[in-house]
């Protein structure tokens, strides 16, 4: 795997014939979806569509065009008109006659996403506030779409229960499902990790993983909004939307140690707070978390995230074996007397472009990888950690899936009049969850 662009030996005689074959040989969706592509355009052509239009849904559709062989975006959805603008003028800039949409395909509201899902796009990528990836992953597959979807997936239990469903019915359909987490798609961590599941430091007993930073954006409140339209701006604060930034931005390093245990925790506690970024435009969630995560293997990861300025700062993953020691993120590995082992350095990184090259170059090999499972069960255990540093207590994995707490019920909203999930007091704070105290649920 490199990071430069991949290059596709399909031509388009060879593709069509590919998906001649596919088609005679199934009739599933996720077949004739790629042949009617290149039939419409006479050539190779995948249509996109984008639901979610913010910087990430905005790059991860600038990435897909940059692949090999042509991408074109054909619709394009968001609850607001300026963000799907903006989105739609950087896109344009970027790849000029790639994007088709018309003013006919650009749908605004909290259902546009059935509009896309309406469309003769092949794939689309889900790039909303992960609150509600599970309503619309539900519905690209049922619409036989093939799907890009950024991670998390979910901010509750019974959001990743709804995945892992409809990921069941994405397997029968033959659908190919790519999760944002794109260190799985890097060469330098692929390479990495085959050395650590070699056995090159031994037996792995403990690992830790860190996304410890200044923190993100924040979106004032606007006289003119909406309760709902303020949370639905300012996401990333409210739990119903984001899940916290355990689950938001630490999956990333959660998910590279579950990638190495080859396993999921079976248990966590740990402890968290806000005790810098806690203000009236902070909604929810905690500014930091230290979770153990406890493996079936016995191994431990050690968990550390935080939102706070001025602090020692850290985005890595490392494991620590019998035999010796790996920064998994740098990519070098040590024996137990410090001798170094094997270096990185030269391999591929750029993961975010990566994961769509591999997608991309599957999808026109007539490939249907699904990283559907995995991506669920990594947000799974974000979630897992944020029940224990918001209660305090030791929390089972068994118990934590099968809960039934629902964040907010994303289905019935229509509109953004409605009525939000979470209400502030008189002096706009929220209920934030207090770590031992009973009233604090989150089973």
């Amino acid at each position: 795997m490199s990071n430069d662009s991949t290059t596709s030996t399909n031509t388009r005689r060879d593709f069509i014939k590919k998906s001649t074959i596919l088609v005679a040989g199934s009739t599933v969706a996720g077949n004739l979806q790629i042949a009617r592509a290149a039939h419409a355009y006479g050539d190779d052509t995948i249509k996109i569509g984008l639901v979610g239009c913010g910087g990430r849904g905005t790059g991860a559709a600038v990435q897909a065009m940059n692949t090999n062989g042509e991408v074109h975006l054909v619709a394009m959805a968001d609850v607001f008109e300026d963000r799907l603008q903006a989105s739609f003028r950087a896109i344009k800039s970027k790849h000029g006659n790639k994007v088709t949409v018309t003013p006919d395909t650009m749908f605004v509201g909290l259902d546009a996403y059935k509009k896309v899902m309406e469309s003769d796009c092949d794939l689309v990528i889900l790039a909303t506030p992960p609150g509600f990836r599970p309503l619309h992953f539900e519905a690209g597959v049922s619409a036989g779409k093939h799907v890009f979807m950024e991670k998390p997936v979910a901010t509750d239990a019974p959001g990743v229960r709804r995945v892992l469903d409809a990921n069941k019915i994405a397997k029968e359909k033959n659908l190919c499902v790519q999760v944002g987490l794109q260190r799985r798609h890097e060469e330098a961590y692929i390479e990495t990790m085959k050395h650590l599941h070699d056995g090159k430091i031994g037996d792995i007993i403990l690992s830790r993983a860190y996304w410890n930073s200044g923190g993100v954006w924040v979106r004032p409140r606007q006289d003119d909004q909406s309760e709902l339209e303020y949370q639905m701006r300012n996401w990333y604060y409210f739990n119903w939307l984001c899940g916290d930034h355990i689950n938001e931005q630490h999956i990333h390093n959660i998910d590279v140690i579950n990638w190495l245990a080859d396993d999921f925790p079976v248990s966590a506690q740990g402890q968290g707070g806000r005790e810098v970024r806690n203000g009236k435009d902070h909604g929810e969630i905690f500014d930091h978390h230290l979770v153990e995560f406890t493996y079936a293997s016995g191994m431990k990861m050690f968990s550390q995230c935080r939102h706070i300025q001025g602090c020692w700062n850290s985005v890595s993953e490392h494991a620590h074996g019998t035999a010796g020691t790996c920064d998994i993120a740098a990519g070098k590995i040590w024996d137990a007397a410090g001798k170094e082992l094997f270096n990185a350095r030269g391999l591929g990184r750029g993961g975010h472009q990566q994961e769509h090259h591999d997608m991309f170059a599957d999808l026109r090999a007539g490939e249907r990888p699904n990283e559907g499972d995995y991506g669920a069960k990594s947000t799974m255990t974000a979630i897992l950690g944020r029940m224990a540093t918001y209660s305090g207590k030791m929390i089972k994995w068994d118990d934590a899936i099968n809960s039934d707490l629902s964040l907010c019920d994303v289905d019935a909203l229509s509109s953004l009049d409605d009525d939000a999930p979470m209400t502030p007091d008189d002096d706009d704070n929220y209920n934030v969850a207090v770590p031992g105290n009973k009233d604090t649920v989150v089973l």
